[in-house]
Parts: C-alpha cells; structure tokens; sequence
C-alpha cells in the first residue's frame, strides 16, 4: 500500500491493487442503496389505516351529525312549541316604501341591512315609516327578478298598464331611481300571513303545507312583526333538534323510495337556454329554482331566484345574453371567490338517499327543493336503476325572446367572471360535478319534507300536490 510519502514522489505513480472479487464472507463489498436503507424507520403512512372504511363513509353519508340540539327543547312534544321560540328578531329587516330598488338590494341604510348583504331569510320588510314594526308587504328576490325583466322588456303587463310598465323600464335603463311602492307588486306575491308568537308549530305547518315559503311572527294581540319563519328555518329546526323529536327521529334513516314523497312533475330548463327564459320560468310560474339539464335530461345544475344577486350591476347585464349553462359556470366562479376554494353545492339525491341525507343537503345547500335523479343499483356491478315512474317536465308558459340591446360600454372594473363581451360556449360535460348526477326523475320541496313530519305526528296537513296544481292553474289563468 502506497504511503503519503511515495504518493508525492515524483517517480510513476504504481497502480493501485487489484479489486479482490473473493466470495470469503470476510471480504468487504459495497453496499447496495437497499441495503443501506435497511434499518430506517418505516414511513407511517405505509402502515395507515384507512381514516373510514367504506361502509363507515356510507353510514356517514346515510345519517349525516348535527350541530347538537338545543337543551331547552329536550322531552318537548315539538307540536306544542310556540313560533315565538324558534325565531330571532334579529333577522327582521325593515325598509319604507319611498326606498329605492338599489337601496333594499345592495345598499344599507341606517339600522336597516338590505336583501342582498343581509341573506336569510331572504326577505325585507315594506313598512309606512320608520317609527312602524307593523309590516303591510314585503320585497324579496321574486319581486327582484320581476324588477329585472322588466327594465329589459320581458314584463307582461295587462292593457292598462302597459304605458305606467314602459315608464318604469325607461327609468331603470336609465339608472334612475325607483321607489319600491311602484315595483312592489310586479311579480307573483306570497299572501302576507302572520300568527302570534304564542302559536304553535302545528299552525305553522298548516301555512307552510299550502305551498307557502314564510310567514310573519308577531306580538300577541298586536300586528307588530318581532320574527320571520320559513319553511327552510323550520327544517333545519327539526334538523338540529332531531334528538329532541322521537316522531321525526324515526323517519331520517329511511330510504326516499320508501317514503312516497315528493312529485314527479318538474319545470325545468335545457342549459343551452338563455338565461333569460330561466328567469321568465321562475317569475311566470312561481318557482324559486329550476334544474339545469342537458341534452338526456340529466341534472347538470341549479338555477334559482337567489343567483339574481349576480344581475344587478349594469356590467352584468350581458350575462341575459347567455346561456344557462354559461350562467352556471358564473355563480361557481363567484362562490369560489367568495369562499376562497372550488365547490360546488350538490341539488340531487336518489331514490337510495335517506331522508337524512336529503335534509342534510337542503341545509346545508339553503335550498327550497331537491331534484330527485336515477341513480345506480346499489349493488356496483347492476345496471342503473330506472325511476319508478320519470319524471314529467311540465310545459312552461310562452317565453319571450329578450329584445336585442346593444351591450354595455365595458368599464374596467369589471369581474373577469362579467365579462361583457362575448360569452364562450360551454359544455354540459365542463360543469364541474355534471357527470356525478343522473337524469332528472323528480323533486322533493320542504313543503313535502314538512308534510312528513306533520303526518307522522298525527296531523293531517295539506296535500303538497294539491298546493302544486292550484299554483299552475293560478299561473295558466294569469297569462
């Protein structure tokens, strides 16, 4: 072996020993990059359990937790707690009749937050001065969407009325004000019910079985309004205090298939439809929400009232040029600027979900209504499973093409999402969640939900059906 010394010698370098390639078990080798590792602690993920088998995923899906229920409704008999209790006079939202559209939409006055800031219940109060809490209407998103055709020509006002409707459009193409006691009653109004605080709940699944979305609560023996009760709050009533209920309890974990509730009956919109025969849809008919549905009637989204929030800037009135499908794609950009992330809510079940997980999503998703589609066989490898009987998509009334308008002159501080130049061609496919529905089979309101309930505790509400075709012969005879 070579020294330091010689090494630095100047004489030729020796070569240096041959490799001994003996077997000997004494001999060194080098070792192989495994067998270095060898000894290193496993990485956990490699022995981890899976977080839920899928079956624990399912039960999970099937009976969704709640919030917890609140102690002070244990061992009640849900029938003969009062309105009074289950509503929060923070939630009422007054405004005078002198207020402008602009202001009970996106502005806020005073003490008073407007419909648009303010969400649920979805509603403002029309009142004849400031010192008053007696409410004598309202302004919600119907009578918005109404405000909306209006102004760009799609309104069907009566003979004698034609020339106070054109006036009123001129004004608001013109960006001048207009006081809500001159729209108030443009759209398809809600009667105005009220009860007492002192009410019980039974009085107010009567109202809510007639098809009705809300009433007024007042003070006993005085028209002064301290609550708002929806059917959607009442839901999520029973929802968050389902421990509380044992007649309600019993009804969640069972199947929709089981249950017979709901209609097969639906309107609906193909998603290639513009936008503004979905909005005709709703004011014509008195609907909240419409399913999106493209060329095989599979559910490819949800249009409803609330989404008008996104119309009532001048920048956005190129969105009426657009198409459903197009539309949809706007309110999931904007959810997803709002909430920081990508989502988008899921309005379908199957007739496999449970009640639960039926309630679970109309909470959550704030909706008024589920469209029921087919769906597979609960076994994997079966073929789908067909709706027991389809769903009938009832034909709307005529539809008014929007009047061709120049667009807007775009300003820079318009959203990428409002574009107002042309709007790109969107297939179904590109929806994010499209392919994970079905075809549309039916729907289930909270009117059908609230029925149950009422049922299944010995009451004997209105018939939801019933309440629907009095609703279409209403809109048939007003057109």
């Amino acid at each position: 072996v070579s020294t330091p010394q010689s090494m630095s010698s100047s004489g030729p370098r020796s070569p240096p020993p041959a490799l001994n390639m003996s077997s000997s078990p004494h001999a060194g080798h080098r070792a192989s990059f495994a067998e270095n590792m060898r000894g290193v602690p496993v990485s956990p993920r490699a022995s981890r359990q899976p977080s839920l088998s899928q079956q624990a995923l399912q039960d999970l899906l099937n009976n969704p937790p709640t919030k917890g229920s609140d102690p002070k409704f244990h061992g009640r008999d849900w029938r003969t707690i009062q309105v009074g209790e289950i509503v929060d006079q923070q939630l009422v939202r007054f405004v005078q009749y002198d207020t402008s559209v602009e202001e009970a939409t996106n502005a806020s006055t005073g003490q008073s937050i407007m419909l648009i800031e303010s969400g649920a219940p979805n509603v403002v109060l029309l009142r004849e001065d400031e010192n008053s809490r007696t409410a004598t209407g309202t302004f919600d998103y119907s009578d918005l969407n109404a405000y909306l055709l209006l102004v760009v020509g799609l309104a069907h006002p009566d003979e004698e009325d034609v020339a106070s409707f054109d006036e009123l459009a001129q004004k608001g193409r013109e960006g001048k004000p207009i006081p809500l006691k001159d729209v108030k009653d443009l759209g398809k109004k809600e009667p105005l019910i009220t009860l007492p605080k002192t009410a019980d709940l039974t009085r107010a699944i009567e109202v809510f079985g007639s098809g009705v979305h809300r009433l007024l609560v007042t003070e006993e023996r005085s028209t002064d309004v301290i609550g708002v009760l929806t059917q959607l709050s009442l839901v999520k009533f029973f929802w968050d205090n389902r421990q509380s209920f044992p007649q309600v309890e019993q009804l969640y974990p069972q199947l929709i298939k089981d249950l017979n509730i709901g209609s097969h009956s639906v309107y609906a919109i193909n998603g290639d439809k513009p936008l503004t025969d979905a909005l005709e849809l709703m004011n014509n008919e008195g609907v909240t929400s419409l399913p999106v549905l493209d060329i095989q009637n599979n559910v490819i989204g949800n249009i409803s009232q609330v989404d008008i929030r996104l119309l009532t800037k001048s920048t956005s009135l190129p969105l009426l040029h657009s198409s459903c499908i197009h539309f949809i794609s706007v309110i999931l950009s904007e959810r997803g600027m709002n909430d920081g992330k990508d989502s988008f809510p899921v309005f379908h079940v199957n007739p496999f979900s449970t009640l639960a997980h039926t309630v679970a999503k109309l909470v959550a998703t704030r909706s008024h209504r589920m469209w029921v589609v087919e769906t597979s066989s609960p076994a994997s490898s079966g073929p789908p499973t067909p709706a027991s009987t389809p769903a009938v998509l009832v034909p709307p009334s005529p539809i008014t093409p929007l009047p061709a308008t120049p667009n807007p002159t775009p300003v820079s501080s318009t959203p990428p999402h409002l574009s107002a130049g042309p709007t790109p061609s969107i297939s179904a496919s590109a929806i994010p969640g499209a392919s994970l529905s079905g075809r549309l089979s039916g729907v289930i309101s909270l009117t059908d939900i609230l029925n149950l309930f009422a049922r299944a505790s010995g009451l004997h509400p209105h018939d939801p059906d019933e309440a629907r075709r009095a609703r279409r012969r209403s809109s048939s005879s007003s057109m």
